[in-house]
């Protein structure tokens, strides 16, 4: 990333606000929680009219931290230094690739727990989604899914495995942040079922790698197109969350702009299922 400046890593709750990935990233990544800080570190860029590149780490669960990150951008006051806004670190398509890297570290016969922090009702609805087609794509029996600071959270969801007769459960963190040691557990009266951690979802090598393709991405789409990202992020929480939820039988008739703004091989700001291709196309990005 010599000559294009600065990257700053804006991170929510996915990222712990960026504690999960301090020291991670390398010495020129300012890691930085949304809102104020990041704030404050654009402004800084631009003063010194030094460039800089912001990449939004969600791994496909927290599109409105890429809409924040767009308007925080919009807010700061204009200066010498060019502040772009890159595609998100991954996305939904991409998380489910990962988990499946990971559980191709989990024995076969073990129950799968896919673990992320608790967000909104759409985030971890949406966890839930990734976790089905991690088991339709993969070759583990059961994936079940828990949440760290929700219901059920990781020791609920061992036992919830214990009890459909899994022997062994390997946690899947899809997440940046680690999961917290949780003890066996299992049905009353039976034996505890053994818990090993699959983890980590993204190794530091490929974490950086992908970060680098981002800024690269980024900085093309502005040689090339004039692009410096913040229109389409400000769009990408328009099809999550209740702006989409009708009752049965309403529907509406507004069409949507569908933003075109992304990196090779990556995903649409929508959430499509992944092809089994796809799939094996993520999975192979980390190898």
């Amino acid at each position: 990333m010599a000559g294009n400046g600065g990257v700053i890593a804006v991170c929510g709750h996915e990222a712990a606000d960026g504690r999960a990935l301090e020291g991670l990233l390398g010495p020129d990544v300012s890691v930085v929680p949304s809102g104020r800080a990041l704030f404050r570190a654009v402004a800084a860029h631009r003063r010194r009219g030094e460039p800089a590149v912001v990449v939004p780490m969600t791994l496909g669960r927290e599109p409105g931290l890429v809409a924040d990150t767009a308007r925080t951008l919009r807010a700061v006051p204009a200066g010498p230094g060019a502040v772009l806004l890159a595609e998100p670190f991954g996305t939904a398509q991409h998380l489910v690739a990962w988990l499946r890297a990971a559980a191709g570290r989990a024995p076969a016969d073990a129950a799968l727990l896919v673990t992320a922090p608790s967000g909104d009702p759409f985030e971890d609805a949406e966890l839930y989604r990734v976790a089905a087609l991690v088991r339709r794509y993969g070759r583990h029996a059961l994936v079940e899914v828990a949440f760290d600071g929700g219901d059920p959270d990781p020791a609920e969801g061992v036992r919830r495995c214990g009890l459909l007769g899994a022997e062994r459960v390997a946690l899947l963190p899809a997440t940046f942040t680690a999961v917290g040691p949780v003890a066996p557990a299992g049905p009353a009266g039976a034996r505890p079922v053994p818990v090993t951690d699959a983890g980590p979802l993204v190794p530091v090598p490929a974490l950086r790698r992908v970060l680098d393709e981002r800024v690269a991405d980024a900085h093309r789409r502005l040689r090339e197109h004039g692009d410096d990202g913040t229109t389409a992020g400000l769009t990408a929480a328009d099809h999550h969350g209740h702006a989409h939820t009708h009752p049965p039988g309403e529907g509406h008739g507004h069409a949507h702009g569908h933003p075109h703004a992304h990196g090779p091989g990556d995903a649409h700001r929508h959430h499509h299922h992944p092809s089994a291709a796809e799939a094996d196309r993520g999975v192979r990005s980390i190898a």
